[in-house]
């Protein structure tokens, strides 16, 4: 059986390493967290994440360990890096967390048999073959294979990609990746292979036009509301066009999420890094703030001050528990402070979150 291994097995992570354990690999993942370790393999570990707890606990070949060691001394020749690369203020990616990761490698020393490390968390464009240079005298190459998935859907995405990217060191490299991510998917994607820029550049231009997409979509919305004309409809037609398609173009909340105002902001960013203009992007987040905007002001006009205002669910995405730069509870935020009466629904959790970071503004119900 082949042994993979996993340095980082957070949200993502974790999903990827249940998925390759049900195709048949053994999985060695790493965390600093001794307790998040034990519970993982003690299968006490809960997790909102649809089918994680049950993938966990049918799990018989995945092991996690806080050595990172440990992996380098298997017989994996293959190893995900799937840290946390944080947004920094200017927009750009924080690389800190591989650094320490490939710093840990480089003191453990060269290895005999030259292994595969490949990056699955999102970097800036360029950052890759940079640290293949830095690797490449440990007999370690590097390799780009970022994911395209939504928190509330990892797994399932995971299974069902319509592409598989892979920015790859070389052939033999780019074989390897490919072979491994078509053993989980359930779907025929595409497998787009090409050098480690041009994949960077790739991932977070994907999510990008997503973001332009979702802005479009609503800033079509809001002129079609404005003038008396059906949204929907408009928007039904447009996506009809086969050039365009309907995924992404309904009228609604902002883009939000860990995902999608991250890489378009990295996008931007990495556009000035080298001279060049992208006015998509800023255009892209400026349209968002105004339809915001706009639904703040149909709101405001549209409700009474002793109306009660419900917001069912304010996750930045239906089902799911997260409110990383939640459209819909900027919206809930900016309704109370204009003196509206709001009231969530939604799990504890995400009460909980809202309530710890807003503890006076709403009133909650726990569904």
């Amino acid at each position: 059986m082949e042994t993979i291994g996993i340095i980082g097995i957070g949200k993502l992570g974790l999903c990827f390493a249940l998925n390759l354990e049900r195709t048949g690999y053994a999985v060695l993942g790493a965390d600093m967290s001794d307790a998040y370790v034990y519970a993982l393999n003690e299968k006490s570990f809960f997790s909102y994440e649809p089918q994680v707890n049950e993938y966990l606990t049918e799990s018989k070949s995945f092991k996690a360990t806080n050595s990172l060691i440990e992996i380098l001394q298997s017989t994996a020749q293959t190893i995900f890096i799937m840290v946390a690369t944080p947004s920094q203020a200017d927009g750009s990616y924080d690389h800190s967390q591989i650094e320490r990761v490939t710093d840990e490698i480089i003191r453990a020393g060269k290895v005999e048999h030259k292994k595969l490390l490949v990056v699955g968390c999102t970097t800036m464009p360029g950052y890759c073959d940079t640290l293949a240079t830095k690797m490449e005298a440990y007999n370690y190459s590097v390799s780009y294979n970022p994911e395209f998935i939504a928190q509330g859907s990892i797994i399932h995405n995971q299974q069902n990609p319509s592409q598989i990217l892979i920015g790859e060191s070389d052939t033999d490299a780019g074989n390897a990746i490919e072979k491994i991510l078509k053993s989980i998917a359930v779907t025929n994607p595409v497998v787009c292979r090409m050098n480690r820029l041009s994949a960077e550049i790739a991932k977070l231009a994907t999510n990008c036009f997503l973001t332009t997409k979702i802005s479009f979509a609503n800033s079509i919305g809001d002129l079609a509301n404005r003038s008396g004309a059906d949204a929907e409809k408009i928007l039904h037609a447009i996506g009809s066009d086969a050039r365009i398609g309907n995924q992404f173009l309904q009228y609604g909340f902002g883009f939000g999420g860990p995902c999608f105002p991250r890489d378009n902001r990295a996008l931007k960013k990495f556009a000035e890094n080298v001279n060049a203009d992208l006015p998509i992007s800023e255009a892209t987040d400026k349209v968002n703030q105004q339809h915001l905007e706009f639904q703040l002001n149909t709101m405001l006009k549209e409700n009474s001050v002793d109306e009660k205002i419900i917001f069912d669910g304010v996750a930045y995405k239906e089902g799911t528990v997260y409110i990383d730069e939640s459209q819909k509870l900027l919206l809930a935020v900016k309704l109370a402070k204009a003196g509206r009466q709001v009231v969530i629904h939604d799990s504890k959790k995400v009460i909980d979150e809202v309530r710890a970071l807003h503890p006076h503004l709403f009133t909650f119900v726990e569904r």
